[in-house]
């Protein structure tokens, strides 16, 4: 493992509204946050690094040459997909089978409270098929004719110009002849063509996961100009190190990878929070917990079980189901920036409209009309307008009652009241977003502790934790930028899926013959990663399920491979499905077969740590540095509340609820029957059931 003593770290996360950063040097750590900058996200990157560095004594300038690493959790990828701003693609398939992504297996996504269909990657006319035909065991039906495939490349880029071209043939994770020689043709014919092919890019079953994949990952195959643009100005600031990407995995990748596989950024600033949860799971000896990101435009809320991220191969992605493997997240429009409004039937809502970091709330000050989620808090007593960022910035506290009252009137409330009715329906759809995934996998919420972080979480999640019966509710000392925290601490995660078919108990030498394949293949990764041998790892996990049906549990491999471990692999899938699902759900009887492995390669790099705090007298916690009027229920006058500050808090303080405890950048919300305390890490503990 890398010597982190004495090294200096930097993780930057551009979120919505804010682009967080945190500086360590392995003892202290150092933070800030800038808004961001849609128009040229480096602009906020360079401004948020200028305040780290103005907080640690220095400059940008001075500081930059002396970094170890520089982690990066990037929107580019998101925001190149909520735009629907792609390059125009091209999809080559095997014929009767054109239709099968713009249909979208049926999926409908919710727009303004309506079910449509999901905007298609690819349009209709820009999909050809060839006549050709592999069948499910790898045998060849009907050969492909060559000549057939450059016609078809010639009609999408001669006549339907797209910028970008996916070939996807049906089994060709089982035999990928006929893919691979139609791409070879057609990078012939067109070499400045993007050229992408689902088996190079994730062999594994079912075309319309691979096909999505891979359209997915040539339509955003540009929107990584920004982050070069940015590593540019960063080596020209100094900066002698290789930035390294956040993944939706929660592990790291080089700008090389990322140009290769771009999509696997999509969902890059959550995977970088929950794996900064994870290791804040571990330094508080917690073995489960859900995290709740609450920022600027969303709600995201994820599983950490034996202090490691619960990760999915298959997933929803802007409303595209595809196989891309990321950190397992539910995400919502309930963030500090979502928006208030009243919808056709008279109702109120909020989000997913976000005001983001322009114009931002109303009461930044900078041209919002619209109530925000943080409009409402401001009003609600719950945040200090003269302290905001630790008094960087001042709240607009009369232009936020305005305008809850101007939405207010629309249903017959007053301000107040509006604010209170947008804080509790924000805060019902985070409840039910996080019982919805506990309940799909048969956890119990007392067994869970909430590791929350964002700023605007600790102002919600004491909430979800008693609504929901969790025991306990972790805030992190850096909750607010926890996110550009995970992108200086993630290890590199390199993942490579072979296709296997194999009924349990099978030939042991079949998965060696296979885990050899990888092996070479994620040890090839990891040494263009410049990770040395001492600081890598591989680990195998085997998807498994009854034959022939539809879903698949991931179950990992132990090694060696004995006769003894594939019978295990077939106990400890029923073991799982029966947990999941119920003992009754257990089809007796049934064969268990593995369609997929998979190998994990991970590199140990130097990485940010968590500041540990000292221990003080138990007896000698702070008085209360002032007091706020609290409105918590909506018919009842305000509650007056002591607050505070959350920085002379240390561990071994104690403070009981109701009490509002104020840091430079998030607030944290002890309601009453509960307390709070300073673990030895300096995240605050609140206990729910005082």
């Amino acid at each position: 493992m890398p010597d982190v003593a004495g090294t200096t770290c930097i993780g930057v996360d551009i979120g919505g509204t804010f682009t967080d950063v945190v500086l360590s040097d392995g003892g202290r750590t150092w933070r800030a946050k800038s808004p961001t900058t849609p128009h040229d996200v480096s602009e906020g990157v360079l401004d948020a690094c200028r305040l780290v560095a103005l907080a640690h004594g220095t400059t940008i300038e001075t500081l930059l040459p002396t970094v170890d690493r520089f982690g990066l959790g990037t929107t580019a990828v998101t925001n190149t997909l909520a735009s629907w701003t792609g390059q125009r693609l091209g999809l080559v398939t095997t014929a009767g089978f054109e239709d099968i992504v713009p249909l979208a297996r049926g999926t409908r996504v919710c727009v303004d409270g309506w079910l449509v269909m999901p905007p298609s990657l690819v349009q209709r006319d820009c999909i050809v098929g060839l006549d050709e035909r592999i069948d499910r065991d790898g045998s060849i039906i009907k050969s492909l004719d060559v000549g057939a495939a450059q016609r078809a490349a010639e009609h999408l880029v001669e006549h339907e110009h797209v910028d970008a071209l996916t070939v996807s043939l049906l089994w060709s994770f089982k035999n990928p002849e006929h893919e691979q020689r139609a791409v070879h043709e057609i990078r012939t014919r067109y070499p400045d063509l993007l050229v992408t092919s689902g088996f190079e890019l994730q062999p594994a079953i079912r075309e319309y996961e691979r096909s999505t994949f891979a359209l997915l990952n040539a339509y955003v195959g540009r929107s990584l100009n920004g982050v070069d643009a940015l590593a540019a100005q960063l080596a020209h600031l100094g900066l002698r190190v290789p930035m390294l990407l956040v993944h939706s995995g929660g592990g790291s990748m080089t700008t090389d990878e990322a140009r290769r596989v771009p999509i696997r950024l999509a969902a890059s600033g959550p995977a970088a929070g929950v794996t900064a949860s994870s290791i804040v799971a571990r330094t508080s000896n917690v073995t489960r917990a859900i995290t709740c990101d609450v920022g600027g435009t969303s709600y995201d809320v994820a599983l950490v079980i034996d202090a490691a991220p619960e990760r999915r191969t298959r997933g929803d992605i802007m409303g595209i189901w595809t196989s891309v493997p990321t950190v397992d997240v539910k995400s919502l429009g309930a963030g500090g920036g979502s928006l208030a409004w009243i919808d056709s039937r008279g109702l109120m809502r909020v989000g997913p409209r976000s005001a983001g970091a322009v114009p931002g709330p109303v009461c930044y000050g900078r041209g919002g009309t619209e109530p925000t989620v943080t409009d409402a808090l401001l009003v609600l007593g719950y945040l200090d307008p003269d302290h905001f960022l630790g008094g960087r910035m001042a709240l607009d506290l009369d232009g936020a009652h305005r305008a809850c009252e101007r939405l207010g009137e629309a249903i017959g409330v007053t301000g107040p009241e509006c604010a209170w009715g947008i804080r509790e329906i924000a805060l019902a759809e985070m409840v039910k977003a996080t019982r919805s995934m506990l309940s799909t996998r048969g956890l119990d919420a007392r067994d869970f502790a909430l590791i929350t972080y964002g700023g605007c979480g600790p102002l919600f999640t004491t909430g979800v934790a008693r609504a929901i019966g969790a025991p306990r509710l972790l805030v992190p000392a850096l909750a607010s930028v926890l996110s550009a925290f995970g992108a200086a601490a993630s290890d590199i995660r390199r993942e490579r899926t072979l296709p296997l078919s194999a009924t349990l108990p099978c030939d042991p030498a079949l998965l060696d013959d296979a885990i050899a394949v990888l092996d070479a293949e994620l040890t090839k990764e990891l040494d263009a990663d410049s990770v040395a041998p001492r600081n890598r790892s591989i680990f195998y996990e085997v998807d498994v399920r009854f034959v022939r049906q539809r879903w698949e549990l991931t179950i990992a491999l132990p090694l060696p491979v004995t006769a003894a471990t594939t019978d295990m692999l077939a106990r400890d899938f029923r073991s799982e499905y029966a947990r999941r699902y119920g003992e009754g759900a257990v089809m007796a009887g049934a064969d268990v077969e593995i369609v997929a492995l998979r190998g994990l390669g991970v590199g140990r790099t130097v990485q940010a740590v968590l500041e540990q705090r000292e221990l003080v007298d138990l007896r000698s916690t702070p008085a209360p540095t002032g007091q706020r009027a609290v409105l918590t229920e909506r018919n009842e006058s305000p509650v007056a509340v002591p607050s505070y500050r959350r920085n002379e808090l240390r561990p071994g303080h104690r403070v009981d609820g109701p009490a509002l405890l104020d840091d430079v950048d998030t607030t944290v919300w002890v309601p009453a029957q509960s307390f709070a305390h300073i673990d030895a890490y300096g995240s605050t503990v609140v206990e729910m059931n005082a």
